[in-house]
């Protein structure tokens, strides 16, 4: 029997319609699961009977983070069809390459890029523009205009969801197919180890063209009807403000590391009030002690995680009761999911030694959107390959050492940065640092540190090389220290290596 996909909002708005399930904390717009279900329901009536849009046909949006976004992802769902949102820090080439790669029928877009929307329109003719971001835009217009869809679709869970395109660091970004299924799978496998319930107020600071900002943990707050709250831009004091209020009641956040460091470094970050958060989050990227032991100080424990867009994305997370012990590990494998990691020969590692990390399970996409070799190249036997360095310890914990392109390899030795960006944050100086190869005659290549001094603080590059020399062994030492006002970053916050290599790399 084939397994079918069932509508989380219509089920909660059922069940419980007074509840609040969404905020969007740009507009200050509130929405009950019975306000939020008969919106979408309207929504999918547009696309359906006014844009449209069939099963399987793609749906773009193109927006900062606003509820709007939800609405299109779960009225495509509705609708069998496919929701694309779109990287708004990407140039017009990037976007069009994008466009041209999933071919959507719409393009649903903020007020504030319809400049751009309609650039990009010129070049996709039949593909329909709708606005929104006030009452008289379209969308609403339309909305006010239509019936809820009385008979949704019937949706298998092995139907893609939602196509979400990687960073592109390595070239043209692909596009992350996203099944119903995986959505399901990742409500079951974090549910347990992030506590989350009907009761659960989830405070959303990721953009939500990333899967962190869809999947951790707003959709699975969703399917468990609680509530939502959006942040349109992340801004460090707002965000503990909000978390400080006890109107707000957050129980739950999730960010990268810079996210918390940036929150850290506020002024207002020692004299907040965190206790009302339940879980606190981060991944994304390794994070360095100094951020970790800065939260723990202030009555907060992060725990640490492990995922990608094409794993749903949660692969390992730490328990609470072991995130002190167990300081920058990122955890143990969720339940439902398998973890390994492998030497380059594919062989299993043995404790304790570096190798990638292979997963499997329900959890993982089946490949890449028209792009069946770039698919077969990521798996082997169904193990996908992430790139992430990890090891594994004799407890059966995880830690992420680094990406497997960041580490380079100096007089015959392997160097991670991130282990060496580590030791660099325990400057106090310091706000910000990154660590990247550049040539060297002798040793073929050797690190680089790329600082940011904290405003008003001195610091030398002998002071930074000094205390590298002093933690760090010999082989792994920077040569040489570049200052900058700050790192260049993506849109989700993490340091952006090729834009670092291609400025002080030479």
């Amino acid at each position: 029997m084939t397994a079918l996909y069932y509508d989380w909002i219509s089920n909660n708005a059922m069940r419980r319609p007074e509840s609040l399930a969404t905020v969007d904390l740009g507009t200050g717009r509130r929405l009950t699961y019975a306000m939020f279900d008969e919106r979408i329901g309207r929504l999918a009536s547009v696309l359906r009977d006014t844009f449209g849009v069939k099963r399987g046909d793609r749906v773009a949006v193109f927006a900062p983070n606003t509820t709007e976004t939800f609405e299109v992802q779960f009225a495509t769902a509705r609708l069998g069809a496919v929701f694309v949102p779109l990287n708004w820090r990407l140039a017009i080439p990037e976007l069009r390459a994008i466009l041209t790669d999933c071919a959507p029928v719409a393009l649903i877009h903020d007020l504030e890029f319809s400049d751009r929307a309609a650039t990009l329109a010129e070049s996709f003719p039949h593909v329909r523009l709708c606005a929104f971001g006030t009452p008289e835009s379209a969308y609403e217009q339309a909305l006010a205009a239509a019936v809820p869809l009385s008979s949704p679709d019937i949706v298998t869970l092995d139907e893609t969801s939602t196509i979400l395109y990687t960073s592109g660091t390595t070239g043209l970004p692909k596009g992350a197919i996203i099944t119903h299924a995986m959505n399901f799978w990742n409500v079951v496998n974090c549910t347990g180890p992030a506590t989350i319930s009907r009761s659960s107020v989830f405070l959303g600071v990721l953009p939500l063209f990333h899967t962190g900002g869809l999947n951790v943990f707003a959709n699975p707050v969703f399917h468990y009807g609680g509530t939502v709250m959006i942040m349109r831009a992340f801004d460090p004091g707002q965000a503990l403000k909000l978390i400080a209020d006890p109107a707000m009641a957050i129980t739950h956040m999730f960010g990268v590391p810079a996210i918390f460091q940036f929150m850290g470094a506020h002024p207002d970050f020692a004299s907040t009030d965190l206790s009302r958060l339940v879980f606190a989050g981060v991944g994304g990227a390794p994070t360095p002690n100094a951020i970790l032991n800065a939260w723990n100080e202030h009555g907060v424990i992060l725990q640490q995680g492990f995922g990608m867009t094409e794993t749903s994305p949660i692969v390992l997370l730490l328990d609470k009761e072991d995130a002190i012990r167990k300081l920058g590990s990122a955890g143990k494998p969720i339940l439902h999911g398998q973890v390994k990691v492998v030497r380059t020969d594919g062989s299993d590692a043995a404790p304790n030694e570096i190798g990638e990390l292979w997963v499997r399970g329900d959890h993982i996409t089946p490949g890449y959107w028209q792009k069946p070799d770039v698919t077969k190249g990521a798996f082997s036997d169904g193990w996908l390959h992430t790139g992430d360095a990890a090891t594994m310890d004799d407890e059966g914990f995880y830690t992420i050492v680094d990406r497997w392109k960041d580490m380079y390899i100096s007089g015959g030795e392997n160097v991670y940065p991130a282990e060496v960006e580590n030791v660099l944050y325990q400057i106090p100086t310091l706000a910000e640092a990154a660590v990247i190869a550049v040539p060297d005659q002798r040793w073929g290549e050797v690190g680089r540190a790329v600082v940011v001094v904290k405003p008003g603080m001195i610091l030398t590059e002998d002071e930074v090389l000094g205390h590298c020399a002093a933690n760090l062994a010999r082989y792994k030492l920077p040569h040489s220290v570049v200052f900058t006002d700050a790192l260049p970053r993506n849109a989700t916050g993490k340091v952006h290596k090729p834009t670092l290599r291609q400025n002080f790399g030479v």
